[in-house]
């Protein structure tokens, strides 16, 4: 008999962790800040074990420039923090972005604005979307909605970042770092630390030409060329936009929503199924790319839509843009500060569904 895969039941923020070292993550960098704790307690002792390295910065300013020096170097490299820790990196990966230097970088998304409260919340979404520090950049963005996808994407994002040599972030908030759920671990095959690097800073030997790695671009223009090589690096990502698609083949109303609020939003929209009312879901996995394409092809179909979120507005403007052209979006808010349920759903999706 052929032996079963291993079933381990762990926190999400355990899961990413885990996802980091399957992927031959190197060194970690962070600095505590709830509630993603979870991870850099895990790493301190399991990527010493893992042959790696583990820095508790003394800020997250830190802990992000030590990054951006690791992924120059060519390493596999990440760091987590969650909000207020996040706007803190955000000079830092920026540099990156500029750069071209890979890097993994987690947000466990809570409360906000200010300190907020460490309760989860989605007002990242705009930092997390549209670049988040100084600059035209963006860098790919997953919003994992379950603990097994938090485990798959973070070894995604490893791929993805040293492939298109950019940072990519994975947004989760405290439901998806703290609830616990069983998964199946697993290793991804063929990876290989000095593949691909021939643009790393590791030390010029062999009579190789050098290598710079620079966000700097002061001749005529230099920058306008740099930006331009950026975006068509940005524009190339499209075919890698991915969503799920939830009871939207026959469904009048479609609910948007990603993430945590977006497994919540299906239980409702299972429990409209079973009433036999005509509801499904859409749930972006990459919020950068916006997988704008499939939701356009169901407003061709003629659904409506209903956008959902932990925050007062922001994913619903990608939602609009991605439909303008056909129809719009009405849009429900889940007010930071709250612990939204399946039930509180149901009535706005009801009165959508009823036009009302």
């Amino acid at each position: 008999m052929s032996k079963q895969p291993e079933r381990i039941f762990i926190k999400g923020n355990e899961a990413i962790a885990r996802g980091a070292l399957a992927a031959r993550c190197k060194c970690f960098f962070g600095y505590p800040i709830t509630p993603q704790n979870d991870i850099p307690e895990f790493m301190s002792s399991a990527m010493i074990k893992a042959g790696g390295d583990f820095v508790q910065a003394e800020s997250e300013v830190a802990a992000a420039n030590m990054l951006l020096g690791a992924g120059a170097a060519g390493i596999r490299a990440m760091t987590s923090s969650s909000s207020p820790g996040m706007s803190l990196k955000q000079e830092a990966i920026s540099y990156m972005a500029g750069s071209e230097v890979p890097a993994v970088v987690v947000n466990m998304n809570r409360g906000g604005p200010g300190l907020g409260d460490i309760g989860p919340a989605q007002g990242d979404y705009y930092q997390s979307t549209r670049g988040g520090g100084h600059g035209d950049y963006r860098h790919f963005t997953f919003g994992p909605g379950t603990v097994q996808e938090a485990y798959d994407l973070t070894i995604r994002a490893f791929d993805i970042a040293f492939e298109h040599r950019t940072p990519v972030l994975i947004l989760g908030d405290a439901i998806l770092g703290q609830m616990k759920e069983p998964i199946t671990p697993w290793e991804p095959e063929g990876v290989d630390d000095e593949a691909g690097r021939d643009w790393a800073i590791s030390g010029r030997t062999g009579g190789r030409d050098k290598r710079l790695i620079k966000s700097l671009f002061l001749a005529e223009g230099e920058l306008a060329g740099q930006n331009k090589h950026l975006q068509a690096k940005y524009d190339s990502w499209t075919d890698l936009a991915e969503c799920e698609q939830f009871e939207t083949q026959d469904a009048e109303l479609v609910i948007c929503a990603y993430g945590s609020i977006g497994r919540i939003a299906k239980s409702a929209v299972r429990k409209f199924r079973k009433e036999g009312k005509k509801v499904g879901l859409f749930r972006p996995i990459t919020l950068y790319p916006f997988p704008s394409a499939d939701l356009k092809k169901l407003a061709e179909e003629g659904k409506r839509f209903l956008t959902i979120e932990h925050n007062l507005g922001q994913m619903v403007d990608d939602v609009r843009l991605a439909v303008r052209t056909i129809c719009d979006s009405e849009f429900f808010p889940i007010y930071p500060g709250n612990l939204p349920t399946p039930d509180e759903l149901e009535a706005p999706i009801l009165a959508c569904l009823e036009g009302k």
